[in-house]
This record gives C-alpha cells, structure tokens and sequence, in this order.
C-alpha cells in the first residue's frame, strides 16, 4: 500500500467511526510546503484518550503495529498511540486531542481530495501554529517555505494562537515567528 492508498484507508476508516481528525507535521507539509521525504504521518484525532479503544479497532482492521508493549499506558502518558504499517513501512501517530485549540483546528480542517477520498488536512494556519510551537529547526525550515509558497495566510489567527500557548509553554512564539516573517521578507 503506497502513502496515497494509505492515506485514504485511513481516512475512510476515521469517517466510518464519525472521528474527527487532521493531519499535521511532514504529510501536511507536503500539501503546502516543499516536498521532503517523511516516513510518518502524524494525525491527531477528536478523542480524548477514552477514545483508545475506537483508535485501536481501527489499527486492528488496517492491520497496524502497535510500537508499544502497554498501549493504554502510553498513550495515558503521551496522549499518542505510535502505529506502523510493516506493508509501507511507515509509522503512523494518533494524537489525542484535548485542548481548546484542536477543537478549533479540527473544525478548520482542508478536505484534500485523493482520487475519490476526501482526507483532512490541518489547515495552512494550523500548521504553521504547530511547527511555531514545536520549534525544531526542521519545523522552522518547513515554516519558511510555506509562507514562501502561500500568500493567503490569516496571520492574525497565527499571532492569536501562538500569543495562548506562549502564556502556556512560557517561551515567545510571536516573536519567533515575526523574525521569521521578517527573514523572509513579508
């Protein structure tokens, strides 16, 4: 099963159980940045970590590894489930949501159509907000090339969102994320 096929197995099996869900880090970057070779795909869900037991169903019906001896342990811990699909060879990491934030996002979502699957993307905003956030130098690289690339950004929503988590995370997300502006030129 290649990434698209992938891709849309996944989504299908999130719709047939009503979950919300986007998909964030490389894979999103690839719909509006730069394409890079990524081997995961990170997509975090409308659950809590009650929700477990649905996400498992779906890793069992998709043939799905877990990575982890004590599912349930690790996820209370981390609130992600780390899957691998040995077929492609690519992990794939539920996030379980919780936050204010990512139910906005998850409502935010960019329906990409693959063949005839509609999959869900973190919107172009949300994305950005996520790589601010993490701020890995990968993540910062990937930031600047979506701004180069999009010129339709709600920037205001940006500033607002990373203004919450900077209160949160103690550390000044609007600040980077000017300088980043400024270092490209908007």
């Amino acid at each position: 099963m290649e990434l698209k096929e992938l891709l849309k197995s996944i989504a299908r099996e999130l719709k047939k159980e009503n979950i919300d869900y986007m998909i964030i880090g490389g894979q999103a970057v690839l719909v509006y940045g730069e394409p890079r070779l990524t081997k995961d795909i990170d997509i975090t869900v409308g659950l809590n970590i009650n929700g477990l037991e649905k996400i498992l169903k779906i890793a069992k019906k998709l043939k799905f590894k877990s990575l982890v001896s004590d599912p349930e342990k690790f996820v209370k811990e981390t609130s992600v489930l780390p899957l691998l699909d040995e077929k492609t060879g690519f992990r794939i990491d539920f996030i379980f949501s919780f936050s204010e934030y990512e139910k906005v996002a998850l409502k935010r979502v960019n329906k990409i159509k693959i063949d005839r699957t509609y999959v869900n993307f973190a919107s172009i905003e949300d994305l950005i907000i996520h790589k601010i956030v993490s701020g890995r130098e990968r993540d910062i690289e990937d930031v600047k090339k979506i701004l180069i690339k999009n010129k339709n950004v709600d920037f205001d929503y940006v500033l607002n969102w990373l203004k919450n988590f900077e209160v949160i995370l103690e550390e000044n997300l609007v600040q980077k994320f000017l300088n980043l502006k400024r270092e490209i030129g908007l």
